[in-house]
């Protein structure tokens, strides 16, 4: 028994370990290193007291950096702590009044415990607005489009309380776009908002005001990739392809109808019959299987700048990407000269490192990518001035670190596949189960003559 205490505390050592280490990825697994205090803040503003409750204006902020929600837009959803109606809203709309059958004479907008409510849309009558709103539920990413990031609506409350001591917090916030991968924290109490009027002569402040705060996790949003990047360059005649089911494979036999033969004589019959209201995307028959595919080429090389080619082509048949944006990690942004077609800024999630881009289309020019077929892409170059001290087509150098497409992180191509030089030599490829079994090979040697 004694021998067996120090194997009993190696195990809850080693088990301690193992729940460190996966709690630890549970918490972080919505964490983004290029935009790490990204998130949607949603603030309620009490602004006057009623008979029965109160009237609120509700406010989406989205302070993600390149990450926006395109149509058909947002849903946010909560569950009341008592039993409170909406009466009225202004800006916004929820999607079902529930029960109100307990009302005799007037009849509220919603009864339902746990409403949920969407943006109006663009277009709505004058009087039926509000402040940021009627814009069908998109939200432009802060840097994008900080003007259009910006979304609200006013609510007002029955049977709620008529203070700040009686008024109870809505709990379980939920934000969809439509699908998930938003998750909001508990609402919390902070400093009642001021406004400032247009003369900005007089301060007013709302009676309570509390916050949601919403990050974003691609592995809530969806499980398996949206996109992925392929490869080239004036150097080298390999075309390197997307990883083969980066996004997903054929499995036609199993689940028919998960892609479309853009030569399929019923081309547009599949299309035209498919679920409209499904936002899970139906694809052009790809070995990669993705939405998305940005292809990076090396294009020209001159004494003090090289060029670079970017294309964006759109696989998916059920989406047009409006307002797109594309996000880069390299290390010479921070000596981009020019970029055509596209517009550019930069990204610095630490100070110190200017390696990371955000591009997108011009608006009304490029900034819609088109469904799959012949508009379905999008095309810019990007010129860069040399750094000496750093700059070389060596061993992959000239293609991108990392990259994203509407927030989601792609699937990048293996470094051993990367175009090469002309002079850098044969490569070998050793595969993986080789060295499987060099290594054991080894072992059984060294244990044989030991």
């Amino acid at each position: 028994m004694i021998r067996s205490v120090p194997q009993f505390i190696s195990f809850a050592t080693f088990l301690v370990f193992v729940l460190s280490c996966t709690t630890s990825f549970i918490a972080t697994e919505a964490y983004d290193p290029l935009d790490p205090n990204g998130n949607i803040t949603i603030k309620w503003d009490i602004l006057s007291w009623t008979p029965d409750g109160y009237v609120a204006a509700v406010t989406l902020f989205n302070f993600q950096k390149y990450r926006h929600i395109q149509a058909p837009g947002w849903s946010l959803g909560w569950t009341w702590a008592k039993k409170e109606v909406i009466w009225n809203m202004v800006g916004g709309q929820a999607t079902e009044q529930g029960d109100c059958s307990r009302f005799k004479t007037t009849l509220p907008h919603c009864c339902k415990k746990t409403p949920t409510v969407v943006d109006l849309l663009p277009g709505t009558p004058y009087n039926q607005q509000y402040t940021n709103c009627c814009k069908g539920g998109v939200l432009s990413s802060w840097v994008q489009d900080p003007e259009n990031a910006v979304g609200s609506f006013q609510i007002s409350v029955g049977q709620a309380g008529t203070t700040n001591k009686t008024v109870r917090l809505p709990k379980n916030f939920t934000l969809n776009t439509p699908g998930p991968g938003y998750t909001c924290a508990r609402a919390k109490v902070v400093k009642p908002t001021k406004f400032i009027s247009s003369d900005k002569r007089r301060v007013t402040q709302a009676m309570m005001t509390w916050n949601v705060t919403c990050t974003y996790s691609q592995i809530l949003a969806q499980k398996t990739p949206t996109c992925c990047v392929s490869l080239s360059s004036f150097y080298n005649d390999t075309i390197v392809p997307c990883p083969k089911c980066s996004c997903g494979c054929q499995r036609n036999a199993t689940h028919p109808g998960s892609c479309v033969e853009p030569d399929s004589p019923y081309l547009a019959s599949v299309v035209s019959a498919s679920n409209k209201n499904s936002y899970t995307p139906l694809v052009r028959c790809t070995a990669h299987m993705c939405p998305i595919r940005v292809h990076w080429h090396v294009k020209v090389n001159y004494k003090q700048y090289w060029r670079v080619k970017v294309t964006v082509t759109n696989f998916n048949y059920r989406m047009n990407y409006s307002d797109w944006n594309m996000v880069v990690q390299h290390p010479n942004f921070d000596n981009l000269t020019q970029i055509f077609s596209y517009n550019y800024k930069s990204i610095t999630p630490y100070a110190t490192i200017n390696d990371t881009g955000m591009l997108w289309g011009i608006k009304f020019y490029n900034d819609i990518l088109m469904q799959a077929g012949p508009l379905g892409n999008v095309q810019s170059e990007l010129l860069f001035q040399k750094d000496e001290a750093t700059f070389t087509f060596d061993k992959g150098w000239a293609f991108p670190r990392r990259l994203y497409f509407n927030g989601d992180n792609c699937v990048m191509p293996p470094p051993d596949a990367y175009p090469w030089l002309p002079n850098s030599g044969f490569r070998q490829y050793v595969s993986l189960l080789t060295l499987i079994m060099t290594c054991l090979s080894t072992i059984a040697v060294m244990y044989a003559y030991a």
